[in-house]
């Protein structure tokens, strides 16, 4: 890379995809298992050396660019300074910038819709910095997880865990275990393809988040005062109702909706782990899991509880919201009648597209020679 021959064939590109949350919705930061999947949507970053020390960003999809210099500390400028702050956390680890950078940004993800544009972008931009870095190192794909995590969330103080990040840079279908170590299993299913429906209406990640997150938390915490060993991970749904009058009405039925979700995804996981696949059952499981996510944590909405319908009245075998909820995106399992699912979503509202399980983060050919 060189901004002395910043041809095609000289640039370095990186690619990574968006994801859906198949099983576990709102469940990793509770340290619950999850089962996301990443799909065919991607975020491309490529770009060459310079020969000073600014690094300029072009942002054609949203009109916009980015510019900084790399010289002495970076100061953030906005709320979720990516660009940004990547460069501070790899920076950290020992990474060092002796010329600066000039990239182009595209993306078919949607953005602020529940498929993970941010962490797409600030995996592709971590996966790039590295390997434009003095030392061109090319990390293995949970290392940029871990750092492309510290980028976005941590810098940020931010309520999220880590399932974006680990299913944008290893893609594929992953079961993501936190207790007692993150163990990430890539599942390799075969699966058909999904319907995305994309509702266009804005979602308040951090508010839904704090709110589901902080009362189940709270009532976890006051539980654990008076048992110490009730936990998450192995509470039977059966033996719930003995701690209704320690919590509020509120965190009692929100326990109940994260213990219910835990059991679907458990179950799941035994489906997608056999050899062949039973495609109606995982339907299923993901229309319950929508049941819990619509009715006790309330993040769907009407439109979207509207496109999921028309998507199983047309043939889907199952669908949920993905994402943290309040707006974004659906999806549909839809091997079969794929398309009509497509224009049911479309004339319930939504903009559909039809995605597979897509690879995860990685270097593409120079875009001439794509």
């Amino acid at each position: 890379m060189s901004s002395q021959d910043p041809s095609a064939a000289s640039r370095l590109w990186v690619s990574s995809p968006g994801r859906i949350c198949l099983f576990g919705e709102h469940q990793d930061y509770l340290l619950l298992p999850v089962i996301p999947a990443a799909i065919s949507l991607r975020i491309s970053i490529g770009g060459f050396q310079r020969d000073d020390r600014e690094v300029l960003l072009d942002l054609p999809d949203i009109d916009s660019t980015e510019r900084f210099s790399l010289d002495g500390p970076l100061t953030y400028r906005a709320e979720r300074d990516y660009f940004r702050s990547a460069v501070n956390v790899v920076r950290r680890e020992g990474f060092t910038f002796s010329r600066g950078l000039q990239c182009t940004v595209r993306g078919e993800i949607p953005i602020n819709s529940g498929t993970s544009s941010s962490s797409a972008l600030t995996v592709s931009w971590i996966n790039f910095l590295t390997r434009a870095s003095d030392q061109h190192r090319a990390l293995d794909a949970l290392e940029i997880a871990r750092l492309a995590h510290a980028a976005e969330v941590l810098e940020f103080h931010e309520p999220g865990g880590m399932m974006d990040h680990y299913s944008t840079s290893c893609g594929g279908v992953l079961a993501i275990d936190f207790v007692p170590r993150v163990r990430v299993e890539n599942l390799r299913p075969r699966l058909g393809a999904f319907v995305l429906g994309n509702s266009g209406e804005p979602k308040d990640t951090k508010q839904i988040l704090a709110r589901v997150k902080n009362q189940v938390l709270t009532a976890v915490d006051q539980l654990r005062k008076r048992f110490d060993d009730f936990s998450l991970q192995t509470v039977r749904s059966d033996s719930l109702e003995r701690y209704r009058s320690l919590v509020s009405p509120a965190q009692f039925e929100l326990l109940g909706g994260t213990v219910k979700n835990r059991d679907i995804t458990r179950r799941a996981l035994e489906l997608l782990r056999k050899a062949e696949i039973d495609h109606r059952a995982i339907g299923r499981l993901l229309t319950d899991h929508q049941t819990v996510l619509g009715e006790i944590l309330r993040i769907s909405t009407p439109k979207i509880d509207r496109m999921l319908n028309a998507a199983n009245a047309a043939g889907a075998y199952g669908g949920k919201i993905n994402g943290s909820g309040g707006g974004g995106c659906m999806l549909a399992y839809a091997p079969e009648q794929t398309d009509a699912v497509a224009r049911a979503i479309e004339k319930a509202g939504g903009k559909a597209r039809v995605v597979t399980v897509d690879e995860g983060t990685r270097v593409d050919r120079p875009e001439g020679d794509r």
